[in-house]
């Protein structure tokens, strides 16, 4: 009886808490050009404490590398879209993973932060082949 009383007259839903429909893989790209340059910085610096700033840091912008693709993914990407584009689930998994341990957040190799920025590259060709549809 109080489930009942309490359940909601209507319901509404939406792709997120606020759809502002403004998604751009360019904030992936920009984070993950920064890991780059901390891994180019990391390896050019002796300093331990230094380095020790570094890692922090580029495992930060590797944890928003991560978030703004996932961001992409869930809420702009639909099911038309995989359809026209099956390599997405594929692609998105492998930038995920390069932004994550296998990546920016477990190595300091720049060909790996490269690898990241190609996959990104990637996305955004199909992103914005989407946006013109």
């Amino acid at each position: 009886m109080l489930a009942r009383l309490l359940r909601p007259k209507h319901i509404a839903s939406a792709h997120c808490d606020l759809p502002c429909g403004v998604y751009d893989p360019a904030q992936a790209r920009i984070e993950a050009e920064s890991v780059k340059a901390i891994m180019e910085k990391y390896a050019a610096n002796e300093d331990p404490v230094f380095r020790a700033r570094a890692i922090t840091i580029k495992e930060e912008r590797s944890e928003l590398v991560k978030h703004h693709l996932w961001v992409l993914w869930t809420d702009y990407f639909k099911p038309p879209h995989l359809e026209a584009y099956p390599q997405l689930h594929q692609l998105f998994w492998d930038a995920t993973k390069l932004a994550g341990a296998a990546g920016g957040k477990g190595t300091v190799d720049v060909a790996k932060a490269d690898e990241l920025l190609g996959k990104i590259e990637e996305i955004s060709d199909i992103f914005w082949k989407t946006k013109a549809a």
